[in-house]
Order: C-alpha cells, then sequence, then structure tokens
C-alpha cells in the first residue's frame, strides 16, 4: 500500500507515550485493514526500538485477528461445520500466513492410504485398527501429555509437520480423517480427557436417551489404543465420578472446536500473552452467539 501523509503522520505517532494517544492511533491503522500490514512490516524492519516493535507487533496481530474473527463467525453460521477448516482457522491465530493447501494435501495423503486398506467386510474394530495401524505405525504420529508450555502441539499443521501432538490435537487429526473416510467416529466429554467413540449402527442425534448403548468401544487418540465399555467404567470409578449419560453423548464440530480454542489458550497465561488467551475465549464466546 503506497504510504500517504495520513499513513506518516499516523506512524511517526506509534511511540507517542500516552496510552491514549496510542489507542486513537491504533484505532486508525486497524481501519486500513489488512492491506497496510507490508507498511507495517516495513516499518518494524527499520525501527531499532524494540518498544515500537512490540507495538508494531501488536498492531499487525490485531490486523490479522480482526480478520480471523470474521472467518470464525461465517465458519459458525455455516449449516455444515467443517472441523479440518475449524482446525486451520485455529492454526491462523498463530501463523497468520499459514497456507492451508500443503496441510489439506498431507492429510489426504494419509487418507488415501487408509482408503486403500478398507473394504466394506472389515468389522468396526478392523476398520479403527486399520486407521490407527496407518497412523501410528505407518505415519508415524506420536502423542504425549499435554503441555501448555508448547503451543504448537495444539496445532493441526503443526501436528502434522512434527508428526506428534497432544491428545486433543491428534484426536482431532483422527476425526478429520474418519469423517473424510464416512467412518462413524466422534468425539464424546469424558472428563479431563479427550476421547472418541465409534458409533453403532443406526445412531441419531435424537431421540438419544441412553447414548453410552450407541457406543461399540472408545479410542484414545494419543495412541489409538482402544478401550472397552468395561475400561471407562473403571476410569470413571478411579475418579470418583458417576458416568451421567452427557459424558457419552457425541459432541458437534462446533464444540470440539470451541474445546481446541480453550485449552489452546492456556498456553498464553503470562502477562505479557494474556491478551491472547482473552482474544481466544473471545472466540469460543463468538461461536455460542452464532
Amino acid at each position: 500500500m503506497e504510504t500517504t501523509k495520513e499513513i506518516s503522520a499516523l506512524f511517526n505517532l506509534i511511540d507517542d507515550p500516552d496510552e491514549e494517544v496510542f489507542g486513537l492511533v491504533s484505532n486508525k491503522i486497524v481501519d486500513y485493514g489488512r492491506i497496510i500490514i507490508p507498511n507495517l512490516e516495513h516499518l518494524w524492519e527499520t525501527t531499532p526500538d524494540e518498544i515500537i516493535q512490540h507495538r508494531i507487533e501488536l498492531l499487525i496481530h490485531r490486523l490479522h485477528f480482526t480478520d480471523l474473527t470474521e472467518d470464525f463467525r461465517q465458519w459458525s453460521l455455516a449449516g455444515h461445520h467443517d472441523l479440518m477448516l475449524g482446525a486451520l482457522l485455529t492454526c491462523k491465530f498463530q501463523y497468520p500466513e499459514l497456507s492451508t493447501t500443503s496441510v489439506m494435501q498431507e492429510i489426504e495423503k494419509v487418507r488415501r492410504n487408509i482408503w486403500l486398506e478398507l473394504n466394506n467386510y472389515l468389522t468396526p474394530l478392523e476398520q479403527i485398527n486399520v486407521v490407527t495401524s496407518i497412523l501410528y505405525s505407518y505415519y508415524g504420529l506420536k502423542g504425549g501429555e499435554t503441555n501448555y508450555k508448547e503451543p504448537n502441539e495444539f496445532l493441526l499443521h503443526k501436528t502434522l509437520e512434527a508428526k506428534r501432538g497432544n491428545q486433543i490435537s491428534n484426536g482431532i487429526l483422527y476425526l478429520i480423517l474418519c469423517e473424510l473416510l464416512d467412518i462413524p467416529v466422534k468425539a464424546i466429554s469424558i472428563p479431563k480427557q479427550f476421547i472418541i467413540a465409534y458409533l453403532k449402527p443406526g445412531y441419531s442425534e435424537e431421540n438419544l436417551l441412553n447414548p453410552q448403548q450407541k457406543i461399540e468401544f472408545f479410542i484414545d487418540p494419543s495412541s489409538g489404543q482402544v478401550f472397552t465399555h468395561q475400561d471407562v467404567e473403571s476410569y470413571f470409578k478411579r475418579i470418583s465420578v458417576p458416568p451421567v449419560g452427557a459424558y457419552f453423548k457425541p459432541r458437534r464440530n462446533k464444540e470440539v472446536i470451541q474445546q481446541l480454542l480453550e485449552e489452546f489458550g492456556k498456553c498464553f497465561d503470562t502477562d505479557k500473552d494474556k491478551y491472547k488467551q482473552d482474544e481466544l475465549m473471545d472466540l469460543v464466546k463468538l461461536m455460542d452467539v452464532n
């Protein structure tokens, strides 16, 4: 974008010590939209002062976040909440320039490898064994404990790059692949876990009085390990929580992305990064409204 006299004047005021003045200047700059980002990046490169550089970084982030908020609003309003798109939008919070094409190509490669091993005669357990074998043994995906010091482990594209994620990022990848392959797997709400369940034939979200009865078995996406109903009942006893039906109700994609945003937000609990946590929670609330 061509640098006009007004833009130059605004840029000269970025270093104003008065926070109120800086607030007004920031709003004026943000009003230009993302087309002003290259100008801000050039200013950052030619500014030696670290405090001013930090202010410029905040402005660039704010411009990206404004666009991201609108993208999430549109995703939330859509009739079908595509899980892969929701996960990629979350990636763009930290990596706004992310090219999604390569991520989608990588997922398609894994999907195709699984699809080649599937057929109509496999039992539910055999289907899941194929998915797990390709994803964790052949592809080499690893899982670990949730570590809020490692924000990249919550992000789909970084999980694919490193072939390592936590329970929720691995789980979202597993859910995306199963959705693409028409395998009836959904996330459920087991406390303190991100567990997915294979649903029995004839499952319907309506009139589901006892959702636990509609589940064949459970899968831990950290490793792909399969759990029985007895295993899950033992877990509830261990944590001293009664296994009520709500914990077994399949979760919608919007709810899964909301949980991802909430958990991702816990990575930004320092004073310096608290604004990011607040922004992520704003996205969660936005989806409650839409």
